[in-house]
């Protein structure tokens, strides 16, 4: 764990579980396997969490629990954002409830802080903040854990001096890394409660349509003439087969006698009441870096960043990772392509090298450091925030 972090959207990391397992095409290079395996092999919340493979060192699936690290953020006195399992998944199979019970009750003691949680497994985020009694086994833990204090923190809950579940100090997400991903996990966040849903598209690996995610809530006509606001400044669930998605990507048909308009569900084609459910909060973005890294179209990220601003979504880019785009700016030219740091990317992701036959928008990018590569997209740094606390600000975090 760490006081103090260079990761770009946070202000410290804890981590009161260590290990994982890799589930997708995102895992692959990741920083906290690598170092699991390497450098922390031997430290005791590491040791024996990954295996060696000609990859490189690979996630076992076991998980360990930190318990002296658990109530670290108790004696962080100023506010910080913190980073919840980074080097772990707080959801992952092997993790019990028990464990992340004891997390939440320290994140409900320590409500000055912003607590900033991050899955690939939103089916297990879903079913453990939806269960009944989640509130009692908080309060029983946030006792255990904090003795009088833990109680007074239950009284308030019990007396209506706070706003009860969800936490509203904690901020919950995801991770998507290409569309399969986006469309499979983002389907589950809308239906986790939670103060604030984010999602991190990092590492971006492949082009993503976001507009079923992040809908624009654009004034809509209908065929005869007829104005409304459709319901797309929310996300909705239809009534019937469960689709959840932007409002904006279903079918509206005008009714003959009152010009109102009825909303058909793109995906059982039958007319339905959508429900409207909580919509993303924040999104933050940035390309991969270290050892194999895989370059980042830099449509993509416009493309997120241009959907953010229509949705009006806080959009936060981290970095480009080891990947820059070739252009005289950055001090390399088309004729220095053939090198063998520089690739041809084309939108859908495929890459090619030294040749670009075939392609659709092929980019020239070489390889070079993190530091080198930065986090400015197309000369702007983003760094938005959802709306922070009256006692929080990020600068004065920092």
């Amino acid at each position: 764990m760490s006081d103090g972090t260079k990761i770009e959207w946070t202000d410290a990391t804890w981590n009161p579980i260590t290990g994982c397992a890799i589930v997708s095409p995102g895992c692959t290079n990741c920083y906290a396997m690598k170092l699991a395996g390497t450098r922390l092999q031997h430290h005791p919340s590491r040791a024996g969490l990954t295996r060696d493979s000609k990859a490189g060192p690979v996630w076992t699936g076991e998980v360990r629990f930190n318990e002296e690290w658990l109530t670290q953020p108790l004696s962080w006195k100023r506010p910080r954002m913190i980073f919840v399992c980074a080097h772990g998944d707080l959801f992952a199979e092997g993790v019990p409830d028990e464990w992340i019970d004891k997390i939440f009750a320290v994140m409900a003691l320590a409500p000055h802080h912003i607590f900033q949680v991050l899955t690939k497994r939103p089916e297990r985020m879903r079913e453990y903040l939806t269960a009944p009694g989640l509130l009692d086994h908080l309060m029983d833990q946030a006792f255990r854990i904090d003795g009088i204090e833990g109680a007074s923190w239950a009284g308030d809950f019990h007396s209506g001096h706070t706003k009860g579940l969800p936490l509203p100090n904690v901020w919950l997400g995801v991770s998507v890394e290409d569309q399969k991903r986006a469309d499979e996990r983002l389907s589950i966040l809308h239906e986790i409660p939670a103060a604030v849903l984010w999602v991190s598209n990092e590492p971006s690996l492949g082009g993503i349509d976001w507009k079923r995610w992040l809908p624009s809530g654009r004034r809509a006509r209908s065929p005869q003439g007829h104005y409304f606001i459709a319901p797309e400044y929310f996300m909705t669930k239809c009534e019937h087969c469960g689709w959840v998605g932007s409002s904006e990507l279903q079918h509206v048909s005008p009714m003959a006698d009152s010009g109102d308009a009825d909303v058909i569900c793109c995906n059982c084609h039958q007319i339905t009441d959508c429900n409207e459910i909580p919509r993303i909060g924040w999104m933050v973005a940035g390309g991969e870096s270290g050892s194999g890294a895989r370059p980042m179209h830099p449509h993509w990220a416009y493309a997120l960043r241009d959907q953010c601003a229509i949705a009006d979504v806080p959009f936060l880019f981290k970095q480009w990772g080891n990947w820059i785009i070739a252009s005289e700016e950055n001090g390399h030219t088309d004729s220095a392509m053939a090198t063998n740091d520089a690739i041809w990317l084309d939108v859908d992701g495929r890459q090619a090298k030294p040749s670009c036959d075939g392609m659709r928008q092929p980019i020239g990018m070489f390889r070079v450091t993190k530091s080198r590569a930065g986090r400015l997209l197309a000369g702007v740094e983003h760094n938005g925030y959802p709306p922070l606390p009256a006692h929080f600000t990020k600068e004065a975090a920092e």
